[in-house]
């Protein structure tokens, strides 16, 4: 049964403007992030200044801003909102939208343009992959955001509250990305995960060879390198996060020749991630871009409107390389193509 569509305040989506505005814009380094954390030849996170103390003194100065406090306001009303959605969220997942076919002129001109210029692009199918305890309703304006941009397809699913390893949800993952590809035939997708979905992804995609089936991650406050707020929670899952985990040191291990490229957006004021640089991905054989954001809290990170710009624009650019995006080929047309 699908659930009905969620409902967001519309004081939620006008505060979330404003804070979008304390965006950063989308680098690829890590300038500007001081000289306090570094990665060393293997790629990890060491610190000059390792411990608690000083993670909490810069989530303090990162605190004593105006911006900070707009995005505050933000974090509680939508968190306030996400509760009421919850239900909803765990009654199933979405499915993905049905396609414009080959008619455009009902589309509005942010749709239509993305639908003639890119279509392999807008046809892309997305998947959205929540974070701990959560399901798929954080995605609520972002679903909608990416569909008003253009993107006909897009998919979200849930994996268990109960979810104890993050190696099982990524097995889950797999086998929700093989369905995906039989039912719309693109031989690979997109996946935008918040929080430890980020981490399944990447486990998916790094570990379990999902780079042959995935082009793009992207990842929303996920505590790639650890984050000490894990140690305030006894469970596996959350030893899991833990810097220096046995699972986040086998992400560590190498990845050559991964066909995923990755985007990692992260905030300062990540209230879930503690030293907020723990969101970053730094990875030898990973492409990455780095996307620092300002002033945003965890659960917020889906419904900016600077979020869903930047996701948008990012899945229907053209790679560094200078190939489109949608290599990602459609199989009936690829299948097709062949037997000519």
């Amino acid at each position: 049964m699908r659930p009905p569509d969620l409902c967001v305040p519309e004081s939620i989506r006008r505060l979330a403007g404003s804070a979008s505005t304390a965006a950063a814009p989308a680098v690829k380094s890590f300038a500007g992030l001081g000289d306090r954390r570094e990665a060393d030849a293997s790629g990890r996170v060491t610190s000059d200044q390792p411990g608690l103390i000083a993670a909490v003194r810069d989530r303090i100065r990162a605190l004593a801003t105006p911006q900070a406090l707009v995005g505050t306001i933000v974090e509680t009303l939508w968190a306030t909102t996400h509760v009421a959605l919850y239900p909803f969220g765990a009654q199933g997942t979405r499915h993905g939208s049905p396609g414009h076919g080959y008619r455009v002129e009902h589309l509005p001109p942010i749709q239509r343009g993305l639908v003639i210029a890119r279509l392999a692009e807008a046809g892309t199918p997305i998947l959205l992959l929540h974070g701990m305890a959560d399901n798929h309703s954080i995605f609520a304006l972002l679903r909608r955001g990416l569909q008003r941009r253009g993107f006909t397809q897009v998919f979200s699913m849930n994996y268990s509250v109960r979810t104890s390893d993050v190696r099982t949800a990524a097995a889950q993952l797999a086998e929700e990305v093989e369905a995906i590809v039989a039912e719309t035939h693109y031989e690979r997708i997109h996946i935008v995960a918040h929080s430890l979905g980020g981490l399944v992804a990447r486990y998916y995609t790094t570990r379990l060879g999902g780079d042959e089936r995935v082009h793009t991650v992207v990842t929303l406050g996920s505590p790639h390198h650890g984050t000490l707020m894990a140690h305030l929670l006894p469970t596996r899952i959350a030893r899991q996060l833990r810097p220096g985990s046995p699972l986040l040191k086998e992400l560590e291990q190498p990845a050559p020749n991964c066909r995923t490229r990755f985007i990692a957006m992260w905030s300062d004021t990540d209230e879930a991630v503690l030293p907020s640089e723990g969101a970053q991905l730094r990875h030898p054989d990973l492409d990455v871009v780095d996307v620092p954001l300002q002033a945003v809290g965890h659960l917020s990170l889906p419904i900016l409107p600077s979020v869903v710009h930047q996701i948008s624009t990012s899945l229907a650019q053209l790679d560094s390389d200078g190939q489109v995006t949608a290599s990602v080929t459609d199989i009936t047309a690829a299948r097709r193509g062949a037997s000519r």
